[in-house]
């Protein structure tokens, strides 16, 4: 009885926090091709396949690691969220802060994660020069390293797809496939 309460406390805890959340889908195609628009979409596609990877995932889901040496699922979501707060720091002209709130759960990391990618894309697609946006790494020994935007595309945007498609991984290795009707090529929702 207590593990069906616990499951419908998930569920409906699940299903309220995704309502408002971005990614659902994909807002239409921007008008023109620019470099802004472009990084934007990508990050775009970042935000939908990491909003269908993370939704209706179970506390068993959330613990599964595939050996004892990976991180768990929810370690790899909380990496990712690391990722997003690096892409957004540097597109808002900021030294990337890598202290960590331990008390977030699941549902704030992952609109956390969904709000920061949003919040990037909103950026990017009105930018005119991408030159301009420096991710700037604060290291133990007090220096700072200054990195152009190229090294977002190759590094912590590219990072992020592919922790994403090891959610993707893992969830169907736990018996949790994508939910139904999801289409990454669209960006749509079949219903």
């Amino acid at each position: 009885m207590k593990s069906i309460v616990t499951f419908l406390i998930l569920l409906i805890t699940f299903s309220m926090n995704s309502q408002n959340l971005p990614y659902y889908e994909l807002e239409e195609v921007p008008k023109e091709y620019t470099a802004g628009t472009v990084a934007s979409r990508m990050v775009d596609g970042l935000g939908f396949r990491y909003y269908w990877a993370t939704e209706g995932l179970t506390v068993k889901d959330l613990k599964y690691k595939p050996t004892k040496e990976a991180r768990t699922t929810l370690e790899t979501i909380d990496h990712i969220l690391v990722l997003s707060v690096m892409t957004l720091s540097a597109l808002e002209g900021k030294e990337v802060d890598f202290s960590k709130d331990e008390t977030l759960s699941f549902e704030d990391i992952r609109k956390m994660t969904l709000e920061n990618f949003k919040k990037s894309s909103e950026i990017l697609k009105n930018a005119k020069d991408l030159s301009s946006f420096k991710m700037k790494i604060k290291r133990r020994n007090g220096s700072v390293e200054e990195y152009p935007f190229w090294n977002q595309l190759n590094g912590p945007i590219a990072d992020a797809i592919w922790h994403v498609g090891q959610v993707v991984t893992f969830r169907r290795t736990a018996g949790n496939p994508l939910p139904k009707g999801v289409s990454l090529l669209t960006g749509k929702v079949r219903k």
